[in-house]
């Protein structure tokens, strides 16, 4: 038997300072986003494609679904962009909602769109999903593409792994995830998630038992009630 080889190991690229330079970023963009979003409130977060046009079925639908998620009396939170998180934003505006972006900065500049009360920049996708994350006491997951996916298993991992409470995530579009699900119960089949991990999740294309659940789920167990008047710290710099 012979002996193993000397591995010559491959060295990084980055510096201990360009490590800690990227460190202290993250961290004052983070403190950023907290800053502009303290006051939101309760949020239902939307995922989905920013491609589907406003002539689009599932356009009609997140806009109606948001609506009746806003009527709730929860802040609308999407990642702000166009198609499906224009028109939960714009759900949102239609009965008087709150209505919030978390945006990202790409090479091809993406505008927030038209439906926001406010919203906020963000450079890395990361710091961008803790945003969505943070103020949300559910989860809609729409029609999408790799982004809303991304966010659909992250929210359902943190979930999963106790990191967040059991908070609803609702699917919407039987037929669009119908493959999605199948692998799901692949995964299940082979032990890769929990026996119960596929009740970790509703898939319905019912706005009213989405919002059945969001009763049940996110505002009677956590208590959530009609807000007080929230007086923003002066010399914190906070605006209302």
């Amino acid at each position: 038997m012979s002996n193993k080889a000397e591995i010559a190991f491959l060295e990084g690229p980055r510096s201990r300072v360009k490590e800690l330079k990227f460190a202290f970023q993250t961290m004052m963009e983070l403190i950023r986003g907290f800053r502009a979003l303290h006051f939101i409130g309760p949020c239902i977060t939307v995922f989905g494609s920013a491609r589907f046009k406003e002539d689009h079925p599932y356009y009609d639908i997140t806009r109606k679904a948001a609506a009746a998620f806003a009527s709730l009396g929860f802040t609308i939170l999407t990642g702000g962009g166009p198609g499906l998180m224009e028109a939960a934003n714009r759900g949102a505006k239609d009965v008087n909602g709150r209505s919030v972006g978390c945006n990202i900065q790409l090479p091809v500049e993406q505008h927030p769109n038209q439906y926001l009360d406010k919203w906020v920049f963000m450079k890395h996708f990361f710091l961008r999903k803790v945003l969505l994350v943070k103020y949300s006491f559910a989860f809609v997951v729409m029609p999408g593409g790799f982004g809303t996916l991304d966010e659909y298993f992250e929210a359902l991992t943190l979930i999963q792994t106790h990191k967040i409470q059991n908070f609803p995530v609702i699917i919407f579009g039987k037929e669009y995830h119908k493959e999605l699900l199948e692998h799901i119960s692949l995964m299940k089949s082979n032990s890769t998630i929990g026996v119960h991990d596929d009740n970790l999740y509703l898939v319905t294309d019912s706005i009213e038992e989405a919002t059945n659940l969001i009763v049940e789920r996110s505002i009677k167990p956590y208590g959530l009630k009609p807000e007080s008047k929230i007086k923003p710290i002066k010399w914190l710099f906070e605006k209302s």
